[in-house]
């Protein structure tokens, strides 16, 4: 573990932590609400909040998981614990959405108004306001440590500002309109939207799972750094990968073959210097082949990767 990677464990625990603590803030005062309006919308919006909370206490131990120095039985660390957090998150956002969906229309067709609007709208607007502020804060962490299981528990939250102002909509549209379906067609909408977002959630963790290579443009702009380092004859066999908050990159470097080993080694670690410089997050692997050596026929094992003008160098 990189000393940038030691700095960031603090930022994503305190994260963690306050998702915790906003989940429970907001359950306590969505089940006071949802007791005294009967409204499905608000019930919806308070199983967000319980899923929050288990969600949240998942991520915050993937974080510490995936924060785990590396050990005997995990050489790599353990950054894959923070995508397997965020993918238990996508299981609980479904399993609610269908939860919310089955009781909004069950409630279709009812002509009892909902009690208490007042009060679930003023519930709502600080549920979106304490929301909001929680957002801003992930999003700074994420910046400074790119936790995948953030990203999830942000993008979970995010949908809690648009689930309270329909809890709103609905409450307004029902009490003050007299449209008693509203609520149960916005549980409904609600349902939808929190599927949709589970959708979009998982394909982050999935592809980091499934040790899903690099952007095209951050691979190319990866080799144009090493590609410049002196005493470099070609590279080819480079693959990438994310797991949780670490990189890996490795590749196969080619070098003249009648140096020694130790001015083979000296080229090496200059190429890992300069990559460390431009990439301090990524840790790579380097395999020294001599210059024109060819691994295998295999057609996912690229040949050369070297950029366009790398054989014109003077």
């Amino acid at each position: 573990m990189t000393e940038d990677q030691r700095r960031a464990i603090p930022f994503a625990t305190r994260a963690a932590l306050a998702s915790v603590a906003m989940a429970t803030f907001l359950i306590a005062l969505k089940s006071w609400a949802a007791w005294t309006t009967e409204s499905v919308a608000m019930l919806g919006s308070l199983a967000d909040s319980g899923l929050d909370l288990l969600a949240s206490a998942v991520t915050l131990y993937g974080v510490r998981l995936a924060a785990t120095p590396a050990d005997h039985d995990h050489r790599f660390g353990h950054g894959k614990a923070e995508s397997l957090a965020a993918l238990f998150q996508v299981m609980l956002i479904t399993a609610s959405a269908a939860g919310i969906a089955w009781r909004a229309i069950q409630a279709l067709g009812s002509d009892a108004p909902k009690q208490g609007a007042e009060f679930g709208i003023g519930v709502s607007l600080i549920a979106i306001l304490a929301t909001v502020v929680l957002l801003a804060y992930q999003r700074s962490v994420i910046r400074k440590t790119g936790s995948v299981a953030i990203v999830a528990d942000n993008v979970h939250y995010q949908s809690d500002v648009l689930l309270n102002g329909s809890v709103i909509v609905a409450l307004v549209l029902d009490q003050y309109f007299g449209w008693h379906d509203a609520d149960p067609i916005f549980g409904i909408v609600i349902a939808v939207w929190l599927a949709w977002g589970a959708f979009r959630a998982s394909s982050s963790a999935i592809d980091h799972l499934m040790d899903k290579e690099w952007p095209e443009q951050r691979r190319a702009e990866f080799i144009e750094v090493a590609a410049r380092q002196p005493g470099i004859k070609g590279i080819h066999d480079f693959r990438t990968r994310h797991s949780g908050a670490h990189d890996f990159a490795q590749f196969h470097m080619e070098v003249a073959g009648d140096i020694t080993v130790a001015q083979a080694h000296k080229v090496v670690e200059g190429v890992e210097r300069a990559l460390h410089a431009a990439f301090p997050k990524v840790e790579v692997l380097i395999h020294l082949d001599p210059e024109g050596h060819v691994d295998t026929d295999n057609p996912l094992i690229e040949a050369d990767v070297t950029p366009p003008w790398f054989g014109k160098r003077a």
